[in-house]
């Protein structure tokens, strides 16, 4: 079932941080890097989660997987998709590099949004290092289990501002039956009357 390499490497990533916090050097948090397009440019020392990886905890009948950072989203996908069962929101790879704490934290999702839902939607916890090296849990691994805050949620899209996402609990779905692709040549202008017309 999970095949996935596994490495814990939290406390070197702590260390790191608690480092670069008492010498006053700024990081740039990455995964696979895929996503250095989106958002603002961050200059400072690379800490990348790459080395911290796997799949810690899955449950195929309760539809939760608990992944590490830099675990990569196609490796997660093969082993969810093994089981039957896929990440809802659909997330876009910009590259074989893709991590999971990539997805959360820059939030993007796929063409299924508008139907399934954002990445947002399905984290139910999150472990995340503070900017002192500690190490904190928000959220846990059922869908109604906050009081107050959903600080989990919260990380999903902060790009790494609030913290470096060591590890994430989602909710995953089953794979549809089946799924078909339409594809239509046509001008702009008559694809978007067609549109219309089938919003009607």
């Amino acid at each position: 079932m999970n095949d996935i390499p596994s490495q814990d490497a939290s406390e070197a990533l702590a260390d790191h941080i608690r480092r670069a916090e008492a010498e006053g050097t700024p990081l740039r948090l990455v995964g696979g890097d895929t996503k250095a397009f989106y958002g603002r440019a961050v200059d400072g020392e690379t800490l990348s989660t790459r080395e911290h990886r796997g799949i810690t905890e899955y449950d195929p009948v309760e539809l939760i997987v608990s992944v590490r950072a830099g675990t990569p989203l196609r490796e997660l996908e093969a082993a969810l998709a093994a089981e039957g069962q896929m990440l809802p929101c659909e997330p876009p790879h910009f590259g074989d590099d893709a991590t999971v704490g990539g997805m959360i934290a820059t939030g993007l999702s796929g063409p299924r949004r508008p139907w399934a839902g954002s990445v947002r939607d399905f984290v139910l916890g999150t472990r995340v290092i503070m900017r002192q090296g500690s190490e904190q849990r928000f959220g846990g691994q059922v869908m109604k289990n906050v009081a107050g805050y959903d600080l989990s949620r919260l990380m999903v899209g902060a790009q790494g501002t609030l913290g470096l996402i060591t590890e994430v609990s989602m909710k995953v779905l089953p794979l549809p039956g089946a799924s078909r692709s339409l594809h239509l040549d046509m001008p702009l202008a008559d694809a978007l009357e067609r549109l219309a017309e089938w919003g009607r």
